[in-house]
């Protein structure tokens, strides 16, 4: 009989088939964002608390995530129960892969746009996974609180492949951003 803590993986794949691509509207306004923010930082670490639910079922973790911006890096990586769910690595020169163990599945993609993350909307750069972090701001994400360093409690609300909806709660616990270093004199 399966627990509703094996089904996490199966949970996070059924959010991950068919990408989903953002509106042209959310592409426009994350585009249209990028003009008014401060510069991005040089390196970003930040972890998240996670939680998931679906019709089938639920599940929780932690969400470890590094992004370089300027190179387009990101490394992303889903804890549940101990053991890795999801890892999702590359930079915007070499293509981005995304491993699920527990599913045998190794994907790779040229572009961050092209690969499904099933607790994100769909984003077409890491600019647009920074800004989601950042200010709450992507299609079908909300902000219920806030702190001096933007966001700490998000909420999404999305479908997965199925057509089912899915919700899933994002509550930061570490914020470490470093500014670019100015070049030596």
């Amino acid at each position: 009989m399966r627990t509703r803590w094996s089904l996490v993986p199966a949970l996070l794949l059924a959010g991950m088939l068919p990408a989903q691509t953002p509106p042209p509207a959310a592409e426009a306004a994350q585009a249209g964002s990028a003009a008014t923010l401060p510069a991005l930082p040089a390196v970003l670490k930040a972890e998240y608390l996670w939680g998931y639910a679906d019709a089938r079922g639920t599940g929780k973790g932690t969400c470890n995530i590094l992004l370089e911006p300027a190179k387009g890096r990101v490394v992303l990586e889903l804890m549940g129960l101990g053991e890795r769910l999801l890892l999702l690595e590359g930079d915007s020169g070499a293509g981005y892969r995304i491993r699920v163990p527990r599913q045998d599945l190794d994907r790779t993609a040229a572009t961050l746009g092209a690969v499904p993350l099933p607790f994100f909307p769909q984003l077409a750069s890491v600019d647009a996974l920074y800004r989601l972090l950042a200010e709450g701001a992507g299609p079908g994400v909300k902000v219920t609180r806030r702190d001096a360093t933007g966001p700490v409690k998000l909420n999404y609300q999305g479908t997965d492949d199925r057509g089912k909806e899915v919700m899933v709660w994002l509550e930061r616990k570490r914020w470490e951003a470093e500014a670019a270093k100015a070049p030596p004199a």
